[in-house]
């Protein structure tokens, strides 16, 4: 059975490869450089490949994204822009970029530890509310290091969290997709995300801030102490109307056993007003995170969060099939193992 090590030093680890000023290449073939391997995944905005470099022999991620129209090309363009300023150990690090026609390819920093609830959900795995606080306070670390850098993540949810590696206990934030520089005394507003996931600021199409990052981190900290989602209707739009009541509660068994600073932690971030949830500074200082907290070793019962896991899988993997279908790809289904609830 795999235990959370609380005595491995995770705050203090170096990065995949020394900092790139990564600059996009033009009219160049990424396989000029890299040597493709197989599929490691796909999603609605492109493919990624296992690569090689060939002249380090350096593994890599390589992310194929189609780019048909100016805007496609403008929005990977932001994202690598992003991506250049994020170079810290809790992030994925980009490593180079090439724009071959209407194609462009973004190399990154190969994880190959899977998805973080996929992890804690397995059967050799023993999650405790203290194994919950060592990865809660590495994610709270990397979005305190985005807000530094004035940039909001926007898409913060458990598929864009991966474990570093399939034994360890480090993290990765990915997914730099829907981030946005951000200037506090400038109006920002945006439209998009995961219903589950967004902030009332964001449903409500009002003006967003470092907080709507924050309140994600709190729905994320609630389903995996309980594998109950705080808010989730039977539909997106019921789903977002709870979001806008922000409504919640702790009655549920699952949170039985679990400690009133994890409640506090949670109820410092689910504030319907953005200005007056927990920073991510404010957060790592919170009790419940410190190192030194003392927490009953009794395993979390998983059963609800297996359940909810595969719930997920088998909405992206109806959401991809879509999209690919909307692209003209032909598509192999069997390929999704999607499973029933």
């Amino acid at each position: 059975m795999i235990k959370v090590d609380e005595n491995d030093p995770i705050g203090e680890i170096d990065l995949s490869f020394p900092y790139r000023n990564v600059q996009i290449k033009r009219d160049i073939d990424p396989k000029d450089e890299y040597t493709l391997e197989e599929e490691v995944g796909r999603g609605k905005f492109g493919i990624v490949y296992r690569c090689t470099e060939k002249s380090t022999g350096l593994s890599l991620a390589a992310k194929y994204v189609s780019c048909p129209k100016k805007e496609d090309r403008r929005n990977v363009e932001r994202e690598i822009d992003i991506m250049r300023m994020l170079q810290h150990p809790r992030l994925i690090q980009i490593y180079d970029a090439f724009e071959n026609g209407k194609v462009m390819c973004v190399i990154l920093e190969l994880i190959e530890g899977g998805e973080l609830f996929e992890r804690v959900i397995d059967d050799d795995f023993i999650l405790t509310e203290k194994a919950c606080t060592v990865f809660m306070r590495q994610i709270c670390e990397g979005i305190n290091f985005i807000h530094k850098n004035r940039i909001l993540h926007l898409d913060m949810k458990p598929e864009n969290i991966l474990c570093l590696t399939k034994t360890g206990n480090r993290i990765k934030i990915i997914d730099f997709g829907l981030a946005r520089k951000f200037d506090p005394d400038k109006k920002l507003q945006v439209l998009f995300g995961t219903p589950e996931f967004v902030a009332p600021e964001v449903v409500n199409f009002d003006a967003i801030g470092y907080g709507t990052d924050m309140w994600s981190i709190g729905v994320i900290c609630y389903v995996l102490l309980s594998g109950l989602s705080p808010f989730m209707g039977h539909t997106d739009v019921e789903t977002m109307a709870n979001v806008t009541i922000s409504k919640y509660d702790f009655d549920d068994e699952a949170f039985q056993n679990i400690s009133e600073n994890a409640k506090d932690f949670i109820r410092k971030l689910l504030v319907k007003d953005l200005n007056a949830r927990m920073t991510s500074k404010e957060a790592l200082s919170h009790p419940w995170l410190a190192k030194s907290a003392i927490f009953s070793d009794q395993a979390l019962s998983t059963s609800k969060l297996k359940r909810y896991v595969i719930k997920r899988r088998w909405i992206k993997a109806v959401n991809t099939i879509i999209a690919l279908k909307r692209m003209g790809a032909k598509i192999d289904t069997d390929m999704f193992h999607i499973m029933p609830i």
